[in-house]
């Protein structure tokens, strides 16, 4: 067993007592023997004991101990129900993607555990699920609630830059619900001026500093729309705020991640775009990027076609098409590239918003800093950017993670925002291997606990309801697990090197593949590619001890020649 199956065994011994008292009415049917349980067809079968907990599916192996199921009923999307005769069967579609089959004797004790099953995994408090009850029995040494301080990553902006000051005008979240308590702004625009901007822009989300390009000086910020309205609201202050970002001479680019016609019709509903009278120094490119329920409509098609492999590889290819998927990550890599290339290349400010601010804003401008920034390529500046862009910028986690693939009803906010953008990002890391300092499995991993998970970082809509529930005082941070030497040890991709140029990752149809560690990890064996990296990693690891010999005798052969004058080369 592994150490982190260890921990939670022992952390839900130590709650299940507690669990038990809050969730005792809905487990109808604590415990049944004889279950079977049907994994990917790559998996044996497993027969034991099934038991419930407040916040656990678990599955003992009677054969063999090592053989367990411990699944999180919050991980848990969807269940299906089957009889025949006396046996039943339960289908359970998880968020992580994976489906599995539990063989149940007994009808009555199938129904129990179904409904059971259904009540527990939709939870309607957010203080009843798992992160709340969660006890870590791994020493934390760093707490990762404090891992990313934002006057902590200010100061290394001061060290750039005189031009920009820390504001806390919205420390009590009055001015922008989903904005953090300090944001980044020009210096030269005060508090007052924020607030006059706030009601000009789409849930008070006034334009912030989200990235500052050390080679030119350039910034990238990100806003909501502007409430600009059929009769052409003009903000005058808004104006002076995102004109402070220019240098003298040079115009900037407010990149807009709707079509045309969409930001024509939000007009309609009170918002709309800057217009090019009340902007003179700034071009507004327009670039489509798909609304959430579009997004989830299209994970539901990407699934279905990758849990269906009845069909020919044409067949199967042309249902993975019809999904869009890839469509989508095309367009959010080449928007997040073309602000990049406004950055980089030309020398321009941008300034990125859709409608709200908080989905495609946050895919562009977090995609653009992997580009730009070496730092946000390593293991710990990753974790800083899904902090800053994604947690503290107000992507609504709670909601759109709240279903995945196997939702039944139809999308309402729910949408994989995120994991179109870690796909994204592992587009990038598969062009470029060697320049990022984590592999796949770290991916992988913020995928799954976005999900689901025992820790709490991922809780809550933005960083208003996080303090309000208490997070940091009463849940562990996925990052105190993640900054442990053990995990940081399988995270690391053993080809880093590190690399301090911009990268320009292709876009082309060829150059983008299907992302088979998360859409067909549960119906192919990674066997193979398991073995292949342990090769690889072995391999680098001799060539290190090879390195090392050569350089040491390199040095005994200078030190013989400095002793020796006959041995010194002519």
């Amino acid at each position: 067993m592994s150490d982190r199956q260890n921990g939670q065994r022992v952390s839900l011994i130590v709650s299940v007592s507690r669990e038990n008292m809050e969730f005792a009415e809905l487990i109808k049917t604590p415990r049944v023997d004889g279950v079977v349980l049907h994994r990917p067809p790559f998996l044996p079968t497993v027969e034991g004991t099934l038991c419930l907990t407040g916040h656990h599916l678990i599955l003992s192996s009677r054969q063999d101990n090592t053989e367990e199921l411990w699944l999180l009923h919050s991980n848990i999307d969807a269940i299906e129900k089957r009889f025949v005769g006396s046996l039943g069967s339960i289908i359970v579609k998880c968020k992580d993607l994976r489906v599995i089959k539990l063989d149940i004797p007994g009808m009555d004790e199938c129904l129990n555990i179904a409904s059971s099953i259904e009540a527990l995994s939709t939870l309607d408090s957010v203080t009843l699920m798992y992160p709340f009850f969660y006890r870590p029995m791994f020493e934390v040494i760093e707490d990762g609630w404090t891992t990313f301080h934002p006057k902590g990553a200010f100061k290394d902006l001061e060290s750039m830059t005189d031009e920009w000051r820390l504001s806390d005008v919205n420390k009590d979240f009055n001015i922008c619900p989903s904005y953090p308590p300090v944001v980044a702004v020009p210096k030269d625009i005060d508090d007052d001026t924020l607030k006059k901007v706030a009601t000009f822009r789409h849930g008070g989300r006034f334009p912030v500093l989200s990235y500052y390009h050390k080679k030119n000086g350039m910034v990238m910020m990100r806003a909501g729309q502007p409430l600009s309205g059929t009769n052409g609201r003009r903000c005058k202050e808004d104006e002076k705020l995102i004109n402070a970002t220019l240098r003298p001479g040079k115009r900037g680019y407010i990149i807009d991640t709707r079509t045309i016609n969409v930001a024509q019709q939000a007009k309609a509903k009170g918002g709309g775009f800057e217009s090019e009278a009340n902007y003179p120094q700034w071009r507004r490119i327009n670039k489509a990027i798909e609304r959430s329920n579009v997004l989830q409509e299209s994970l539901i098609k990407l699934v279905e076609a990758c849990n269906d492999q009845s069909h020919s590889m044409d067949r199967w290819l042309s249902k993975l098409e019809a999904s869009n998927w890839q469509t989508h990550v095309k367009e959010i890599l080449t928007t997040a590239c073309l602000a990049a290339q406004c950055i980089d290349r030309e020398g321009a400010s941008v300034l990125v918003h859709g409608t709200e601010g908080t989905d495609s804003t946050l895919q562009v401008t977090s995609l653009a800093q992997i580009i730009l920034d070496p730092a946000s390529r390593t293991i710990r500046g990753f974790q800083n950017l899904v902090e800053k862009e994604w947690l503290q910028a107000g992507h609504p986690f709670q909601v759109r993670c709240s279903q995945s693939a196997f939702c039944s009803t139809k999308p309402r906010q729910e949408a994989p925002v995120f994991l179109l953008f870690l796909d994204c990002v592992w587009q990038i890391l598969r062009q470029f291997p060697c320049s990022f300092e984590f592999n796949e499995n770290f991916l992988v991993l913020l995928f799954e606990h976005s999900y689901a998970s025992q820790f709490g970082t991922f809780l809550g809509n933005c960083a208003a309801d996080r303090v309000k529930l208490g997070l940091p005082e009463k849940t562990v941070s996925l990052w105190s697990w993640v900054n442990r030497q053990q995990e940081l040890e399988r995270l690391t991709n053993p080809l880093y090197e590190a690399n301090t140029l911009v990268i320009w990752p292709s876009v082309a149809p060829q150059s983008l593949l299907l992302w088979e560690g998360v859409f067909l990890r549960w119906t192919r064996s990674s066997k193979c590619l398991d073995e292949a990296f342990e090769e690889m990693v072995h391999i680098i690891e001799y060539n290190k001890e090879l390195q090392n010999k050569v350089n040491s005798l390199r040095r005994q052969l200078a030190q013989l020649e400095t002793e020796d004058p006959l041995l010194q080369s002519p």
